[in-house]
């Protein structure tokens, strides 16, 4: 998906990181500690961002706690609109969701069209107690009625705008950007 030159920059590195220990803090806080909880991001960029969250939970709380990713190309509702040949990452979900309280992990959060998704999938694999959603924007122009327990921010935007957000080498969040699409 092309995207244009930076038209704003929405957050810097160190204030997406501080945004990711509220969320984090938000989470043990809302749930009464880490006990029952565990992550799955969404590939590929929740992943990332699940990653920042359970290294803040570990800080803040101690715990060490179970970490997923989940795929959800064959889930999505317009496979047949994508490349014939979608890029495939595949589910890593190592534990039982079955009374679990999951915390479901993206970083933007448009349409709901992919958390929609993502439920489905989560539901095929066993039922969770409880699904709870964190997202780092939450760029609004919603299609379905979903809304995120976590949010980082919100950034209205329009349909021809798209947000980046950068992942570093070591799976630190950067910069978070917003961008015109390029048509």
């Amino acid at each position: 998906m092309p995207i244009g030159k930076v038209k704003k920059i929405l957050m810097n590195e160190e204030t997406a990181n501080r945004v990711v220990r509220r969320i984090a803090y938000e989470i043990t806080e809302r749930n009464k500690g880490a006990g029952n909880l565990v992550l799955i991001g969404i590939q590929k960029k929740g992943v990332d961002l699940a990653k920042a969250v359970k290294r803040c939970i570990k800080d803040t709380e101690g715990a060490d706690i179970p970490l997923g990713s989940l795929d959800i190309t064959f889930y999505r509702d317009d496979l047949t609109k994508l490349n014939q040949h979608p890029v495939v990452m595949g589910n890593d979900i190592g534990f039982q969701l079955e009374n679990k309280n999951i915390i479901l992990v993206d970083d933007v959060l448009f349409s709901g069209r992919t958390i929609r998704a993502a439920i489905d999938e989560l539901f095929d694999m066993g039922r969770p107690d409880k699904i709870e959603l964190a997202v780092l924007i939450d760029r609004g122009n919603r299609e379905l009625p979903i809304q995120a327990d976590y949010v980082g921010r919100n950034v209205p935007t329009s349909e021809n705008e798209y947000i980046n957000v950068e992942v570093k080498s070591g799976g630190e969040i950067g910069a978070v950007t917003l961008h015109d699409r390029e048509v």
